[in-house]
């Protein structure tokens, strides 16, 4: 009797199937980057080449004119107190979230999000209603000479509300994850709760703090429906950079125009650089990454 080997399972379709899938990778991978090409290349590099498109001395003369210097320092002054508020909010909000348990926990996390649902030409139009010259506040505001709307105050709150959930929603989740089990072995060897909050659970989440100060700062700089509600784009006086950028476009003062929109646009590369290498540097540590 001769013995017949079985016949080996024939392995069909592996080829076929690796090649089919190298061809979607490369065709997803092409579409995302013609996608990105249209809708993000072009649209940065025409606001330089416009920007430029006369010289590095009308460049810098649109940049050095007194409405655009006026407008450069109120978006700096406005991010430098819009960002150092929604940091000390966010933890504490972070904190009492994800450490302790209390009444009305759901509705705070909920309210974290308005600012995400809400438009931000509504959220100005509110501020209007409370303290303009016909606002519920208005009439005491202004006998006791306290400006609000269309004034820097006004604008700093706007920019606050649309900015604020940006360091609580990157701080939570931090927090979240790592749990009580540190703060309680500090506070059982007699540590205080502000001693383990500075020793303990900032040090655990200082990479998503800065996260969200990155986001937040280039949203407070970028902020334009909220603002112009509020400021009445007094030229000189209340108008941001995206405002002023907007006056001058709507006078045809294109190269001015794009002169100051660079600056914003070198704001967002320069928040998209560091976001990249926050992200690229501490992805993987577990008390330290970044969420997304």
């Amino acid at each position: 009797m001769v013995d017949v080997a079985a016949p080996r399972p024939v392995r069909r379709g592996r080829p076929a199937l690796r090649n089919e899938g190298a061809l979607v990778r490369g065709a997803l991978i092409a579409v995302a980057l013609i996608f990105l090409a249209f809708v993000l290349g072009l649209p940065l590099l025409s606001v330089f080449v416009e920007a430029f498109r006369k010289g590095w001395a009308i460049y810098l003369e649109a940049l050095a004119e007194p409405d655009a210097l006026a407008a450069v320092r109120l978006t700096l002054l406005v991010a430098a107190i819009a960002v150092p508020f929604n940091v000390v909010f966010g933890l504490c909000a972070a904190w009492a979230i994800a450490k302790f348990e209390f009444r009305g926990k759901a509705l705070l996390t909920s309210l974290i999000d308005l600012p995400f649902s809400v438009s931000p030409v509504i959220s100005g139009l509110v501020y209007v209603l409370l303290f303009g010259a016909q606002g519920a506040f208005g009439p005491w505001l202004k006998a006791h000479g306290v400006e609000i709307i269309f004034a820097t105050p006004g604008i700093v709150l706007a920019t606050v509300f649309v900015t604020f959930p940006f360091v609580a929603r990157e701080v939570l989740p931090l927090m979240q994850s790592q749990g009580n089990a540190d703060e309680e072995a500090a506070l059982t060897l007699g540590a205080s709760g502000w001693r383990a909050f500075w020793t303990i659970t900032l040090p655990n989440v200082k990479w998503g703090v800065l996260y969200g100060v990155l986001l937040c700062n280039a949203r407070a700089m970028g902020e334009f429906g909220a603002v112009s509600v509020v400021s009445g784009r007094i030229r000189g006086l209340t108008t941001t950079m995206p405002l002023h950028v907007e006056i001058l476009y709507n006078e045809y003062n294109t190269v001015a125009a794009f002169a100051v929109a660079s600056l914003l646009a070198l704001l967002a590369l320069v928040t998209l650089v560091l976001k990249t290498i926050l992200e690229w540097r501490y992805a993987d540590r577990p008390s330290g990454g970044v969420s997304h």
